[in-house]
């Protein structure tokens, strides 16, 4: 089987104000508070996550 790519994704930002949309995209990434750093599957679903709350994250 191949490898599936991952995407190494950091919370950047508090989660303190935002819209419970964005919260729900961040825990549904793994995010569990600021600074922490996980590594999703890259799949359409987690990108559009990714692309919902960008302005909270830093994706490597």
């Amino acid at each position: 089987m191949s490898e599936q790519k991952k995407i190494k994704v950091t919370l950047r930002k508090s989660l303190i104000g935002c819209i419970q949309s964005h919260r729900a995209c961040a825990r549904g990434l793994g995010l569990r508070h600021r600074e922490h750093t996980v590594e999703v599957a890259d799949t359409p679903e987690n990108r559009g996550m990714i692309n919902k709350i960008s302005y909270l994250l830093k994706v490597e």
